[in-house]
């Protein structure tokens, strides 16, 4: 059976509900990114929602893929720091519970955490206080880590590492593992472009990227950008929300549509698509049905808060996917 590994920071997410945008601008948020901020703002954020209802949830990109893959059957590990506290053994309960194999290391710092701003059209802003996780370095991972994996999924929101990714991805790559990877938030393309294409070049297999990540990778619009980024990895996929997605590997290229879906909250969105498209993948399904799983999926979670279904709603899921898998 194949198996995918996951290596991302290991968050805990505190879903916000919030009226308006006048709360992005005090804080200087850009709408619809993710912004690194110190535990001060942090506290200082969560001291102005304090009156609001939030949600507890583990989380972080990679995390939420693994998660996915996890429910729908594949063999998934995980690599993550945490913190000794309440949320850091929150994260590793979910992860058990999920049957995941999670390799969460220790840090200094409370275990960080995502606070997901949400207003009313639905789009998340994230002000990500990564204590712990940021404290995971290249000297935390070995070969011992990849054995028995075949794929390493690594989210871009570890880019800030340069050294973390590299190392990662180039001792996954010496091991066997085929490597992908989610570009994960824009602004993070925009300050480390030019790493990310070397790192594309030399070593990722499978790149996701939503419209606003092709265009600060490529400086182009969605086709054209899925073209551009496919000429350093294997398999591209650009995102283009509930227009569907593109897909390109090798001269094949398949447009998938979007799924009629009652958007509450596009957490995790873009995080399930993966999970769908490289179950498709390893089950050597058609690059087209590897894409309508992944839009299945991806349209399914914006209907719940959070990046994380409940059983009823994975077995509808899995019950559709048998039924696009046998026709």
């Amino acid at each position: 059976m194949i198996k995918i590994l996951g290596l991302g920071n290991a968050l805990v997410d505190l879903i916000i509900n919030i009226e308006d945008d006048s709360l992005l601008q005090t804080f200087q948020l850009p709408k619809g990114s993710m912004v690194p901020v110190d535990a001060v703002k942090a506290s200082h954020i969560l001291e102005a929602t304090k009156s609001h209802k939030f949600q507890v949830a583990a989380g972080g990109s990679a995390s939420n893929t693994i998660d996915g893959l996890a429910c729908l059957g594949i063999g998934c590990g995980y690599i993550g720091k945490i913190g000794h506290d309440p949320y850091g053994e929150l994260f590793r309960e979910e992860m058990i519970s999920r049957k995941v194999n999670p390799v969460l290391l220790y840090g200094i710092n409370q275990t960080g955490t995502a606070i997901t701003l949400l207003t009313p059209d639905a789009e998340r802003t994230f002000a990500t206080y990564l204590g712990a996780a940021i404290e995971l370095s290249a000297g935390d991972i070995n070969e011992k880590h990849f054995s028995g994996y075949d794929y390493l999924h690594i989210e871009g929101y570890l880019v800030q590492n340069h050294h973390l990714i590299t190392h990662a991805v180039a001792m996954a790559k010496n091991c066997g593992l085929k490597i992908s990877m989610d570009m994960a938030s824009y602004n993070m393309v925009d300050s480390n472009k030019d790493f990310l294409v070397d790192i594309l070049e030399q070593y990722v297999d499978i790149v996701f990227a939503n419209e606003e990540e092709a265009k600060s990778l490529t400086g182009k619009s969605p086709e054209p950008a899925l073209h551009q980024i496919s000429q350093w990895c294997d398999i591209s996929v650009v995102k283009i929300g509930k227009k569907g997605s593109w897909i390109k590997r090798g001269n094949e290229v398949v447009k998938i549509e979007g799924i009629q879906a009652v958007l509450k909250d596009t957490t995790g969105a873009g995080d399930l698509y993966a999970s769908g498209f490289l179950y498709g993948l390893v089950n050597n399904l058609p690059l087209l049905t590897c894409g309508n799983i992944a839009s299945l999926i991806g349209g399914n979670v914006v209907e719940v808060y959070g990046a994380r279904m409940g059983d009823d709603r994975w077995e509808k899921i899995k019950a559709r996917i048998r039924e696009m898998t046998s026709m």
